[in-house]
């Protein structure tokens, strides 16, 4: 079927509602919206759906969503897991409680159990349903830190992590073979619930998943001795986070949480703000008025599903600075390894997780201490992995990981990053530094001295329209089949292709396995052991590129990574 057909298709459909259709009359003469509209349906991947909120096979509507859960309900009832049930979660993005709803009639009349939540609640907390009701699999309807037109699915499996890539192959190829309006089933939310395939999830699961987060404080008995004094602002930019943020830091002891009124307010259209992204300084802009205003050293932000979170710290000069995803990264892992060696409490064979594109200093951090470090593939569920693996063995314990892209999750509770964890540690190694008459940014310093310093650049080559995938596989073959011998002047000694599964030592010629799956990714280490690594994004139409840069002064690192850049540009023909 031509995107022609498919798009009179649409209009011709008894099942397609009026609003929608009068949407795609408005787009008659418009052949290029109509072509990116029904080229194709929207991409299932591991990190399921994400897309425009307009009608279309390659957008976020009811049908693509039934279409998409149609899939994942047919893997279910494959493996015979009907009875175990989905979780299923939504954001405050606009129409994503109509989502999660469409997704769970769909289930239901696939006879697959639902356990619903009443409202809003952050990302982790699905993930953390799903391990604790035992459920088969999870669904979660956010676009992250996607502006408001957009919209997302996220599908989780049955250890709390989002789906690996053969359960998301099995469900492509099942969405694939079912019409998106003839083969999904459906029935009306009223009759789920009163089947009893539908059900709510008591509001006790937040007490419990309170108490797991609470758990892996490392020392909060600094709290204490600062609760006075240190002020806290914190804003969940109109999501999520609004509030079990607040809450666990109220439960933790801590006395000054000034809340950002005016984002307090959960809506979809994120008036305050034109990105509603934490790794963005203008986020911030009313919590520095705030934390002017009631004299706070530290600005907290988590996006609109509160799975990340951003802050920003005062400099030597009283200024409100953003610390980066990787310094907090940084920052968070040796405060925890501080803390437990200095309370005696370091678990039996710890270790921590980073994704190869997140900061090489805590690779520094990590040997000093004799913390075994595990560096995975980009994306939150390649850290599940680790943790699921080690966690049957029950040998060696897990103590932090994080992502470059300001994702953090201490505990074995869920399989995804956590705001309200990464808060509330944040928060407690404010605590502890203000008891030394230091700032989060001193922090930053003192680690510098300790390890060198380090810094990251990175570049995004968006590569939109109809060809922008062509364009993309073009660049990465391009890079592949003729990679750099040198970068900025200095020689490339190391080459790695994940996506086929190769190490390359440039002076011997040897080559050995990545050890992780496969993935379009390619990675070039330098002699001076920087770092760059280029990749298709998974949610949107760029290539990334990710610079890790370090030497003995944050100028001459910022010197190199400039440099670096210069030659990445002329990647792009």
């Amino acid at each position: 079927m031509t995107y022609k057909e498919n798009y009179e298709r649409w209009l011709a459909s008894d099942k397609v509602d009026e609003a929608s259709k009068a949407e795609l009359r408005a787009i008659a003469d418009n052949d290029e919206e109509i072509k990116f509209r029904f080229i194709k349906d929207l991409e299932f991947g591991t990190g399921g759906l994400r897309g425009t909120m307009v009608a279309g096979t390659n957008a976020m509507n009811v049908y693509t969503v039934a279409h998409a859960t149609q899939g994942l309900a047919d893997l279910i009832n494959k493996e015979g897991k009907a009875d175990m049930g989905v979780a299923v979660g939504y954001d405050s993005r606009n129409n994503s409680k109509l989502f999660a709803e469409t997704a769970s009639r769909v289930l239901a009349a696939n006879g697959v159990k639902v356990k619903l939540f009443t409202g809003i609640r952050p990302t982790p907390v699905l993930s953390f349903a799903v391990r604790e009701l035992k459920c088969i699999a999870g669904i979660n309807i956010t676009a992250s830190h996607n502006p408001k037109q957009y919209n997302g699915y996220k599908a989780y499996w049955e250890d709390g992590a989002q789906l690996p890539p053969d359960h998301a192959k099995t469900v492509s190829s099942f969405i694939a073979a079912a019409d998106i309006f003839d083969d999904v089933k459906l029935i009306s939310l009223e009759e789920g619930l009163a089947s009893g395939l539908i059900s709510y999830i008591p509001e006790e699961l937040d007490e419990i998943y309170m108490k797991n987060v609470m758990a892996e404080a490392v020392n909060p008995d600094v709290i204490a001795q600062v609760a006075d004094d240190l002020e806290i602002v914190y804003t969940p930019l109109h999501g999520a986070g609004h509030r079990l943020v607040p809450e666990v830091l109220r439960r933790m002891g801590f006395k000054h949480i000034d809340t950002v009124d005016e984002q307090m307010v959960l809506d979809g259209n994120f008036p305050t703000v034109s990105f509603p992204n934490p790794e963005y300084p203008a986020v911030f802009e009313l919590g520095i008025k705030l934390a002017e205003k009631v004299g706070s050293d530290l600005i907290i932000a988590t996006d609109p599903d509160a799975d990340r979170v951003g802050i920003m710290a005062r400099d030597k000069s009283g200024k409100f600075v953003s610390i980066t995803g990787n310094q907090v990264g940084a920052l968070l892992l040796d405060y925890i390894i501080t803390a437990y060696e200095n309370t005696n409490t370091m678990p039996e064979n710890p270790y921590a997780v980073k994704t190869i594109v997140s900061t090489e200093m805590v690779t520094k951090i990590c040997a000093a201490h004799n913390i075994r470090l595990f560096n995975v593939l980009t994306g939150f569920k390649f850290i599940g992995e680790v943790i699921k693996k080690y966690e049957v063995t029950g040998h060696d314990n897990y103590i932090f990981g994080f992502e470059e892209s300001y994702g953090y999750l201490k505990g074995t509770y869920a399989r995804d990053k956590d705001s309200v964890v990464a808060t509330m540690l944040l928060s407690e190694m404010a605590a502890y530094y203000k008891t030394k008459g230091m700032t989060l940014c001193d922090a930053l310093n003192s680690l510098y001295e300790r390890y060198g310093c380090y810094n990251e650049g990175a570049a995004n080559i968006y590569m939109e329209g109809l060809d922008g995938l062509e364009k993309m596989k073009q660049l990465m073959d391009e890079l592949r089949s003729d990679p750099p011998a040198e970068l900025a002047g200095h020689r490339v000694v190391e080459r790695r292709d994940y996506l086929k599964d190769e190490v390359l030592d440039v002076d011997t010629g040897k080559i050995t396995s990545t050890g992780l799956p496969t993935s379009n990714v390619l990675y070039f280490r330098t002699d001076l052991d920087d770092v760059i690594v280029i990749r298709p994004s998974g949610t949107e139409p760029k290539i990334k590129i990710y610079i890790l840069a370090n030497g003995e002064s944050m100028d001459a690192v910022n010197e190199k990574i400039a440099a670096y850049a210069k030659v990445t540009d002329t990647w792009v023909k």
